[in-house]
């Protein structure tokens, strides 16, 4: 054994410039099409890297359906990219994974296998390789009869290939393919063991390292497996593979490995994000890695066990990697060194002119939310937990890794919930299953996916390693492969017409110059930072953390002056530091609002489609945020009372977003985190700030538009125009202004407008049209007393009782609507009260189709009244306001009973 590791140390791959890297597409979800791996091939051998595996988990005759040879059509289409990969110098490895339901022992299975891999190699094709990873570990009865154990089983099939292939090169990915899965472990796996023994020299291993998703390859854990393999493992890197979670994208530099490991190593191959215009960097920063060294970056002499990563990677106080030294070496590597240059040449995809047709939709799969083991706060794991089993999160080969059942699941996880794929109930439990996913074929078109009805088919979640072999036509009684159906999918093509394109601007119209407000660097390290790596978040989103965490522990220095009779904040030290602070939270929102903005009005379509839904779901959380600061320094009435503090330990999915959500103080709040993106890029922004007195006539004009129903209510009080509004929100803009809040809608049109009224200062935008209010009073009982001594009598003053008719017995809207100010009894019963102290009124116009407004609005409102000690809020609706009944309702309002009339109900929530 001492002579094998020996020997393989050395690699004898690198040192015959044999060292492979380059992209697996190995992803579950929507796979990339045709003319994305055409451009691919041509950035690889811009980049100098030589591989491609073609393995997306989703096209169907790949996994599903891998028994099914290529049409006409197909074969063309993989022809096609097997001889651009050869123009581009790219082997192209052809990649089959038929383990969900093979007979390793039939002929049968065997023969099929055998015919369609020689139809690729008829294609051109001089790569192989066969991946078994997330299958069931255990082979059917017909197999135990002639294999010892599994691992002979897929060795025997494997060697049997690679002969019949004549040889070629040739990869293979193990079933137990990161040291998580070794069992008991890597050193003592009898499958490990007998994979490396009994498998031909010549054929390659994939290996995703110490876990499916590594933080960290360590020159050790790699020389154990190479030790047990009898050869040097490929890396199958999940580091930016996303297709675990929909709010995640991963745009930071490739990290966590250092370079002493590539002679150690047969390979790099790179699993990235599902979306191909969000790999950028994480390709480039690849490539940059491979062609430097760590020699001269430490004393190689030194018998020190921590990983060299760790010390190229020198992380400061508040865990942010250093800025690369400026007197570096160009054959050592930094990864801020390799963001920068990798954002350098990325600025200028944004100003290619490429058009796209169809809807924004994310590709990868919805999956059910998972509880998370505890992390530090500013660390994100990858690990979920499916129906049945704990898993770390994606793609071991582009999938998962399980622990065993006995795992301990942390006591009061529900409560950690955060599902953000589907809806949530009262108590965060999901009471709507996932929708089946698809499979897909992207070889039928050059610009295009078509999705596959899966007839009879049970979902397959990704990340799980217990997918049922019903997806195999050989499992359902010889199905044929399943009709083609068009998808809308994101692809190249005709500019959008304007019948179809809805609110997207074409390419180098809008209210950005293209030229002189694009993308700039700093915009793209912005976004960088945001949607970091899985297990770091970059500078500015820790920047973001940890600035609103502070403003929010330290909000009651800004108030104390008021409760000790207006001190001069001026001389007051801390709350200036407060205001400091606050002011520089708004800088950070205004950045992103900048950076959303030009963003949406970037010529590359293709890469605003990838990119926009996640910037659009950051900005919305960050607006949030900064919503909340603007209260707590604007609000006279906030005190230093309950706040919900440090969330449970838990992480969920989400990544930085997710981080900031859970700063919202407002525990149940998961369902308010639940919209969809928008179908279409769009520059339009909504912005949540403390009502001003100035704003009452919109709120009030807002409240007339809204309260009919749905209708614009105008027609009905057009004689009085201000009696609904006096009659829903002027008492809480008179008796509550602490807790009420506006709406603005900054559109396209108004966007340059609003930047230049918001000066140079890189403060966020203001100024917009107020298109919605939230109103609350904080203890519903001292407000309804207020509202009879000093609101009602002036409201009867203003508008008197009307007269009876002796013609008619019956009233006009409005007059039932002062009879009602004259008969007013605000006796709300107590159980409601118990349990709901608060009383809120809110309201949205129609033409606002972003649904995530609504929610964010009543997130903040909630949260207000969570920071002063209110767990729970109701509203009064009358049973004929259908409009509003499901607005309410969509909001995660539940009715509580009705009212003193049969007209009225009230709905609530607690948070």
């Amino acid at each position: 054994m001492a002579d094998i590791k020996t020997s393989t140390m050395d690699n004898l791959h690198t040192q015959n410039g044999n060292f492979m890297c380059g992209v697996v597409e190995g992803f579950y979800g929507r796979p990339w099409t045709t003319e994305q791996r055409k451009d691919l091939f041509q950035k690889l051998k811009k980049w100098g890297m030589d591989s491609y595996v073609y393995a997306p988990k989703d096209d169907y005759k790949h996994r599903a359906y891998w028994r099914e040879l290529y049409s006409v059509e197909e074969a063309e289409h993989l022809t096609g990219l097997v001889s651009a990969a050869r123009d581009c110098g790219i082997t192209f490895y052809y990649a089959l994974s038929p383990g969900l339901d093979i007979t390793y022992s039939s002929s049968k299975e065997i023969a099929a296998l055998k015919r369609k891999l020689e139809q690729v190699s008829q294609f051109g094709c001089v790569a192989f390789a066969l991946l078994f990873d997330d299958i069931e570990p255990e082979m059917s009865e017909a197999d135990k009869e002639v294999f010892q154990s599994f691992a002979h089983a897929q060795v025997s099939i494997s060697n049997d290939i690679f002969q019949h292939l004549n040889q070629p090169k040739f990869l293979l990915c193990p079933t137990q393919y990161c040291a998580a899965r070794a069992m008991p472990n890597v050193q003592n796996s009898e499958y490990l063991n007998t994979i490396g023994a009994k498998l031909a020299p010549e054929i390659d291993i994939m290996w995703t390292g110490p876990k499916v998703i590594s933080r960290l390859l360590t020159v050790e854990s790699i020389e154990e497996v190479t030790e047990v393999m009898r050869r040097p493992p490929v890396i199958w890197d999940n580091l930016h593979a996303n297709d675990y979670d929909q709010k995640r994208v991963f745009l930071g530099p490739y990290s966590g490995r250092s370079p002493d490991l590539i002679r150690r190593l047969r390979g790099v191959l790179t699993n990235p994000n599902c979306e191909y215009g969000a790999n950028f960097v994480a390709i480039h920063t690849l490539a940059q890695w491979s062609r430097c060294n760590a020699d001269g970056r430490r004393d190689l002499s030194l018998n020190d066990t921590v990983s060299a990563d760790i010390k190229l990677e020198t992380e400061t106080e508040d865990g942010c990697v250093e800025e690369a030294p400026l007197t570096l070496s160009p054959n050592m590597y930094h990864p801020k060194r390799a963001l920068r240059n990798a954002i350098n040449e990325w600025l200028p995809e944004f100003r290619r002119k490429k058009s796209v047709t169809g809807l924004m939709a994310k590709p990868q799969q919805v999956l059910v939310t998972a509880l998370v083991p505890p992390v530090l706060p500013s660390i994100n794991t990858c690990m979920s937990l499916t129906t049945t089993t704990m898993s770390n999160a994606s793609g071991g080969s582009g999938a998962v890794a399980t622990s065993s059942p006995s795992t301990p699941t942390p006591q009061g996880s529900l409560q950690a919930l955060a599902e953000v794929c589907g809806t949530v109930g009262p108590e965060g439990i999901p009471v709507q299953p996932p929708p089946s996913v698809p499979i897909m074929n992207s070889l039928v078109a050059g610009n295009k996916v078509v999705c596959l009805e899966r007839v009879g088919v049970p979902p397959v979640e990704p990340m799980d390693c217990n997918p049922t072999p019903e997806s195999s036509p050989e499992r359902t009684g010889g199905m044929s492969a399943p009709v083609e159906e068009d998808v809308p999918m994101v692809e190249s093509g005709p500019s959008l017409t304007p019948q179809n394109s809805m609110n997207i601007l074409a390419p180098g119209e809008g209210v950005v110059d293209q030229e002189d407000e694009g993308l700039s660097h700093d915009d793209l390290a912005l976004l960088c930072d945001l949607f970091y790596l899985p297990f770091e978040h970059g500078h500015q989103g820790l920047q973001l953390l940890q600035e609103f965490h502070w403003l929010k522990a330290n909000a009651h220095v800004v108030t104390n002056g008021n409760r000790r009779g207006g001190t001069d904040e001026s001389i007051d030290p801390e709350a200036t530091e407060w205001r400091i602070r606050a002011r520089r939270l708004d800088e950070m929102a205004g950045a992103l609002d900048r950076l959303f903005t030009r963003l949406a009005h970037c010529q590359n379509r293709e890469l605003v489609y990838d990119l926009y839904p996640y910037v659009w779901d950051m900005r919305g959380i960050v607006s949030l945020l900064n919503s909340y600061v603007k209260w707590l320094g604007f609000s006279k009435g906030w005190k230093e009372a309950y706040m919900s503090g440090e969330q449970e330990p838990w992480v969920f999915r989400g990544g930085l977003t997710a981080d900031l959500q859970r700063l919202i103080p407002v525990d149940s709040s998961n369902d308010l985190f639940v919209y969809k993106a928008p179908d279409m890029p769009s520059g339009k922004m909504y912005k949540i700030r403390p009502c001003m007195p100035s704003d009452a006539a919109s709120v009030y004009d807002v409240c007339r538009r809204t309260c009919s129903d749905g209708m614009d209510g105008s027609s009905v009080f057009v004689d009085m125009p201000n009696l609904i509004g006096d009659k829903l929100v002027g008492a809480f803009l008179a008796l509550s202004p602490e807790f009420c809040f506006a709406v603005e809608e900054i559109g396209d049109d108004c966007f340059e407008e609003a930047i230049s009224r918001a000066g140079q200062s890189g403060r966020s935008v203001i100024g917009g049209r107020v298109v919605g209010y939230a109103v609350a009073a904080l203890d519903a009982r001292q407000f309804y007393r207020r509202l009879e001594i000093a609101w009602l009598p002036e409201m009867c003053d203003k508008y008197p009782r009307p007269e009876k008719r002796a013609d008619s017995d019956t009233l006009t809207p409005a007059e039932e609507i002062i009879e009602g100010l004259h008969n007013w009894k605000g006796d709300v019963p107590e159980v409601i009260l118990a349990q709901h102290p608060s009383l809120i009124a809110t309201s949205i116009l129609n033409t606002v189709l972003d649904q995530s407004v609504a929610k964010h609005l009543v997130t903040i409102l909630l949260a207000a009244l969570r920071a002063n000690g209110s767990f729970g809020c109701f509203t009064e609706l009358s049973v004929r306001d259908k409009y509003t009944i499901e607005f309410y309702s969509k909001l995660g309002f539940v009715e509580l009973g009705r009212g003193n009339s049969e007209d009225m109900v009230y709905f609530g929530r607690t948070y």
